[in-house]
């Protein structure tokens, strides 16, 4: 080989070299942060007209997901298959306005509560039903949504009720309306936006029955993410975050509660 191909060879091997070099040392790109969703449960969780993730929850996880550093990636499903899919890892946390339970801390762990609300009821307009206790050992028809802390409810107090149970709490909604239940068991702010909605044909029994905190699903043992997560949630209300999702999410809402002497959910 002449000396100007050796020359050229060796040049070669160095660009190539500290080419590989450089990438070696390069900081990994981080990965996306996997947050299961169920999508359907406006104003929290939902679809924009577009199509796209939008809600409370979704902006929330946005700002969860920057201040990690890391790139979001919202994993849609139903209510009922978020816990199974952060047990096997197909997700890194649930923030889908889930309530952290005693049965479900037994298989999966939950952040500080960011919501605080109780269960209400929808019931249909001419009902004889004025609380809670209007239901206790009547064999009433209700509805509830599946694997909804008001499903186990109604399993565990109300014995003698004909529950029906949907994936889609506007099911449920519509068995009311339509006279097939006599009542709806769900979350204070989904059944004031509920009875809105249907004035001619139901009415909301909005005093909460059972008071729930809302908090971020993570799987057992992941201590450092819930730490970070804790540590979002203390950042995130200090700064008026979560004000300022009220304000553009739940402003009519917000105005209601605080009308009666109510605090306001997410806080």
């Amino acid at each position: 080989m002449s000396a100007r191909r050796r020359f050229l060879a060796l040049g070669l091997f160095a660009v190539t070299a500290l080419a590989c070099r450089e990438k070696s040392v390069s900081p990994a790109e981080p990965p996306p942060l996997r947050v299961g969703m169920d999508l359907t449960y406006p104003p929290f969780e939902m679809q924009d007209t577009a199509g796209k993730p939008d809600g409370v929850g979704v902006r929330m996880a946005e700002a969860l997901a920057a201040d990690l550093g890391r790139p979001l990636k919202i994993v849609p499903m139903e209510f009922s298959g978020l816990i199974p899919a952060l047990k096997t890892g197909n997700v890194d946390l649930v923030l889908s306005s889930m309530t952290a339970t005693e049965e479900r801390s037994k298989s999966i762990d939950f952040s500080d509560p960011y919501a605080f609300t109780g269960l209400a009821m929808l019931v249909r307009k001419d009902s004889g039903i004025n609380s809670i206790d209007d239901l206790e050992g009547a064999k009433l028809p209700l509805t509830a949504k599946t694997a909804t802390t008001a499903q186990t409810w109604i399993t565990a107090h109300l014995p003698d009720a004909k529950l029906v149970v949907f994936e889609d709490q506007t099911a449920c909604v519509l068995e009311v309306v339509q006279g097939r239940a006599d009542a709806f068991l769900y979350d204070q702010l989904s059944i004031f936006k509920y009875a809105t909605e249907n004035p001619d044909t139901t009415r909301g029994i909005l005093k909460p029955f059972v008071e729930e905190s809302w908090a971020i699903g993570i799987a057992k043992g992941n201590d450092d993410l819930r730490k970070q997560v804790n540590d979002f949630i203390a950042g995130f209300r200090a700064s008026g975050g979560f004000e300022k999702l009220g304000d553009r999410y739940l402003k009519e809402e917000k105005a209601f509660l605080e009308s009666q002497g109510i605090p306001f959910i997410i806080r």
